[in-house]
């Protein structure tokens, strides 16, 4: 377990594709109980320790999950990832098939069927679906892959696992969702690179770029793009969130 950024109220820790957030049918330990043992040790905290759940991604996932320290930070975090509001998730994925387009916004309805863990995307509206919306970009080729970055409009089940396999672009070791085959290491070539949220009680902007994980692709990509393969953590006062807030808005008027 690899802790990126920790204070009083939040803790943010980078997931590998082998573990699970929260306990499930397996049995195998959960990343929050790993997590609870951390701050227990490291506080030499007595009795039970808080830990809140607010952010989850699938098991074969890697990448930034957020936690809360403290139930007051439980509660304002719940909302933001409800609203998606002061709150931006991108993720990067590998691919074999090209986007049709380089930039595309996809809009699909999401089912999810719990008995089968799996969800399934329709072009319309049907009985008991989700919308479910996400941006993505065409970033960086390899000799056999392509690699795209993955804004997050709204969070559903296995959503962008989902929505790039109903355009003909499973997720590279995805074979639930259309891949040929699984990865070696059984986690599927989708990475939670980047977290960015408004702190839920100092008001400050975190900005959390996940390490990415160690293997001959994921570097190859990370030369191509000139990226940190270690991440960075970033963090903005109130008053600096604001200018930046101004300046991004300026510059998606000049896009429009």
């Amino acid at each position: 377990m690899e802790v990126l950024y920790e204070d009083n109220h939040v803790i943010v820790v980078n997931k590998s594709s082998s573990e699970v957030v929260q306990p499930d049918k397996t049995g195998d330990k959960p990343l929050c109980e790993m997590v609870r043992e951390y701050i227990k040790k490291k506080y030499d905290k007595p009795g039970n320790v808080f830990l809140g759940i607010a952010h989850r991604i699938d098991r074969p996932v890697s990448g930034a999950v957020l936690f809360a320290k403290t139930s007051k930070a439980l509660v304002r975090l719940n909302e933001m990832f409800r609203t998606h509001t002061n709150l931006k998730k991108k993720y990067w994925a590998i691919v074999k098939n090209l986007p049709p387009k380089e930039e595309m916004t996809l809009v699909h309805y999401l089912v999810r069927n719990e008995k089968l863990n799996r969800t399934y995307a329709y072009e319309e509206k049907v009985d008991n679906s989700k919308m479910s919306v996400l941006s993505l970009k065409h970033i960086a080729d390899s000799e056999n892959y392509h690699l795209l970055e993955i804004d997050l409009k709204t969070g559903r089940h296995h959503q962008i696992r989902c929505q790039l396999s109903r355009i003909g672009c499973p997720i590279k070791g995805d074979v639930k969702y259309g891949a040929q085959r699984t990865n070696p290491d059984g986690g599927i070539s989708l990475h939670a690179r980047y977290l960015e949220f408004i702190h839920p009680v100092s008001k400050k902007l975190i900005e959390i770029e996940a390490p990415l994980p160690d293997d001959i692709l994921w570097n190859t990509f990370a030369r191509i793009m000139n990226a940190n393969p270690k991440g960075n953590v970033n963090i903005l006062s109130p008053e600096e969130c604001e200018v930046l807030e101004k300046q991004r808005a300026e510059e998606e008027g000049q896009l429009q």
